[in-house]
């Protein structure tokens, strides 16, 4: 396996989707649907891609602090985690409130945040320990994105699962943080305008809430290390253990998941709403289209076919079934 990363959504928003080949290797053909998609998203500047780096064993690149705090992350990136059993894709978003982008610019990041909620099993939310229970810098626009964006995602057969993820724990018990947290998600929840299907939903009918805390990177090095570690054994956990975080079987096979990536970021681009199940039965079409055209092309090029082509344009072709039977 590879940890090497690839760039598949530009910063000017377009999808390379030569460079998601480059991260799906030729063993891939094996895993089926036995794989998993995990992404992060926070603020800019915040730690995701070290977060990543450290529990997936990728090759994100990191922010130099000595050069000072601007982004890093541009567009969505993506990896192969080598260290993962379970075949894992991690990706990572470009961080949100950045100032390269500007306060007004939020649409780019309702779209990666869609393409996260549409393609991956996993979603973890990257925040500060000493931000919860503040107005502004707790990331509320941040989280109010992340439901805004869900409710354009339809998919009655599965909830999106959030992984909170509480950076530079402190004293305070995560017990206690998890309660203030879930009350922000709630008053969040209640304040956003929803679609009439979902007007009587509960926040945890659409959504598996999960949270952890991580120690601080730099003061407690070898504590995160170790935790960042415990973090990523988790996503290969059985399914039965209560900590586990492995996905369900995937939805889309591995053949058909760039042609799902292309047409999923396709219609966040005209900014359509992504009917999950539908999604899938345009992938199948289309991956079904692709392998047909492969397959007539290989038959055009055969030379022992083109051949009785052209003999049975002149005459009628003696001995046909013997022919094409060899």
């Amino acid at each position: 396996m590879t940890a090497s990363a690839s760039q598949i959504v530009t910063f000017d928003g377009e999808y390379a989707e030569k460079n998601f080949t480059s991260c799906v290797p030729g063993e891939s053909k094996r895993w089926e649907s036995d794989y998993q998609i995990v992404a992060i998203m926070g603020p800019q500047s915040s730690g995701k891609s070290t977060l990543m780096n450290h529990a997936f064993g990728t090759k994100f690149v990191e922010m130099d602090d000595s050069l000072g705090r601007s982004q890093t992350t541009q567009g969505v990136w993506l990896s192969l985690s080598p260290k993962c059993a379970t075949p894992t894709l991690v990706m990572d978003l470009e961080g949100t409130d950045g100032r390269e982008r500007g306060e007004e610019d939020t649409a780019f990041e309702k779209q990666t945040a869609l393409f996260a909620m549409a393609t991956a099993d996993v979603l973890l939310v990257n925040m500060w320990c000493n931000d919860i229970g503040r107005e502004q810098a707790s990331g509320k626009p941040l989280l109010r994105t992340i439901f805004e964006v869900n409710l354009k995602v339809f998919s009655p057969e599965k909830k999106t699962v959030l992984l909170f993820v509480i950076r530079d724990r402190s004293k305070t018990p995560l017990e206690r943080l998890v309660e203030n947290l879930q009350g922000d998600l709630e008053s969040i929840w209640r304040g956003i305008t929803k679609p009439e299907r979902y007007v009587n939903s509960a926040l945890t009918d659409l959504f598996e809430l999960k949270f952890t805390s991580l120690p601080h990177f730099e003061h407690e090095y070898d504590l995160f290390v170790k935790e960042a570690d415990g973090l990523r054994e988790r996503f290969d956990a059985p399914r039965t253990e209560p900590k586990s975080l492995r996905a369900e079987k995937a939805s889309v096979p591995i053949s058909g998941l760039g042609v799902s990536f292309r047409e999923a970021w396709a219609a966040i681009k005209a900014n359509k709403d992504l009917d999950l199940p539908a999604h899938k039965i345009m992938v199948a079409t289309v991956r079904c289209e692709e392998i047909a055209d492969v397959s007539l092309a290989k038959l055009n090029e055969d030379k022992e076919l083109a051949a009785l082509r052209e003999e049975a344009k002149k005459a009628k072709v003696s001995q046909l079934l013997s022919k094409v039977n060899t």
